[in-house]
C-alpha cells in the first residue's frame, strides 16, 4: 500500500530547508538514498490536524540514523518544528507525513563518508486506507517465502530505505490477490508483516513477537499493548510460528497506515469464527478513541 495520495502539483514539500512546489522538489541522481537505499525514514500519521506521536516517531528516525552512522543535519526540536510547518503548509487535517533523511550526495562507490551533508525531505498528503469493508469484514492474507533479514545484516529496528526485503514479500501477496503477507525470521519464527505487526489471541491472551524476531518496533504497535493494558488484557511477547496463527482464536495487524485491522484468513486456514474477533474489535475502537483525543 502507498499511503500518501493527493494533488501533486500543488502540494509543497520541505526540501533541505525550504517548502518548494512538488513539482520542483527535486533530489540529484548522485544521492545514495537513491544509488543504494542509504537512509532513514519514517511514515507518521495526521489526526484532526494533529501530528500523532511525533517525539516517538523523531527519536526511531534518529536512532535508526545512528545505527547506520548517519549524521541528521539538524536537531530533533528544528525537525519536528519542519515536519508542522509542512502539515500546515498543505491543510491537512486527516493525513499521512512522508519524512525521509537520505546520506546526501556522493559518488558511485559505496563509501557513506564522502558524503558530506545528508538531504531531508518531508511530504505531507492524504492517506490511502485499506477500503471500510477489510476492516468491517476482516483481511485474508498469505505466508510470504521471503525470509526477514537476518538481524545480524540489519538491525530490524532500523526503518531504513532499502526496503526490498519487504517488497518482494508483498509482492507474493500481490500475486496471491491479497493485500499483506507474514513474513518468518532464518529460524521459521514469525517476524512481522511487509508493513505491519503481528498480533494473535489464544485463550483470552495477546500474543506479539518481539523486536528481536525480526520486527520493527512499531509505534502504532506499543500504544495498542498498552491500551490492551488498560483494558486488563494480558499482552505476552514471545516467539510465534506458523502453527500459531494458523490455530489462533483472533489475528490482527497494526500500523501507522493500517491502524487496528482483523485477519480471517491465512493460508486458506480460517482464523477464529472468520469474522474479526472481540478482542481485536475492542482494540480498533480504543485505537480510533486514542488517536482522535476521544478518550474518557
Amino acid at each position: 500500500m502507498c499511503p500518501i495520495k493527493g494533488h501533486f502539483m500543488t502540494q509543497k514539500i520541505w526540501l533541505d530547508g525550504n517548502l518548494v512546489d512538488s513539482k520542483d522538489a527535486k533530489i540529484t541522481v548522485f544521492d545514495h538514498g537513491l544509488l543504494y537505499g542509504d537512509g532513514v525514514f519514517e511514515g507518521i500519521r495526521v489526526y484532526s490536524g494533529r501530528v500523532f506521536e511525533l517525539d516517538a516517531h523523531i527519536t526511531r528516525l534518529y536512532e535508526s540514523a545512528k545505527a547506520i552512522r548517519l549524521v541528521i543535519s539538524m536537531s530533533q526540536a528544528d525537525l519536528a518544528r519542519a515536519v508542522r510547518e509542512t502539515v500546515e503548509a498543505n491543510s491537512v487535517r486527516e493525513g499521512y507525513i512522508r519524512l525521509v533523511v537520505t546520506r546526501g550526495v556522493g559518488t558511485l562507490g559505496l563509501n557513506p563518508f564522502v558524503c558530506e551533508k545528508s538531504s531531508i525531505f518531508i511530504i505531507a498528503g492524504s492517506i490511502q486506507l485499506y477500503p471500510e469493508e477489510l476492516y468491517e469484514k476482516g483481511m485474508k492474507i498469505i505466508s510470504a517465502t521471503t525470509v526477514r533479514n537476518h538481524p545480524l545484516a540489519i538491525p530490524p529496528q532500523v526503518k531504513s530505505l532499502n526496503y526490498l526485503n519487504n517488497i518482494l514479500a508483498k509482492i507474493e501477496a500481490l500475486d496471491s490477490n491479497v493485500p499483506e503477507a507474514v513474513m518468518y525470521n532464518h529460524e521459521g519464527y514469525v517476524a512481522e508483516a511487509t508493513g505491519d505487526n503481528v498480533f494473535i489471541v489464544k485463550k483470552g491472551v495477546i500474543h506479539t513477537p518481539p523486536d528481536e524476531a525480526g520486527a520493527l518496533g512499531g509505534i502504532t504497535r506499543g500504544i495498542v499493548i498498552k491500551l490492551a493494558q488498560q483494558e486488563n488484557l494480558q499482552v505476552v511477547e514471545k516467539n510465534l510460528t506458523r502453527f500459531d496463527l494458523y490455530v489462533a482464536d483472533e489475528f490482527f495487524l497494526t500500523g501507522t497506515a493500517a491502524e487496528v485491522i482483523g485477519i480471517v484468513e491465512i493460508d486458506g486456514r480460517i482464523i477464529g469464527d472468520g469474522k474479526p474477533g472481540p478482542v481485536t474489535s475492542l482494540l480498533r475502537r480504543r485505537f480510533f478513541e486514542y488517536a482522535h483525543g476521544k478518550e474518557k
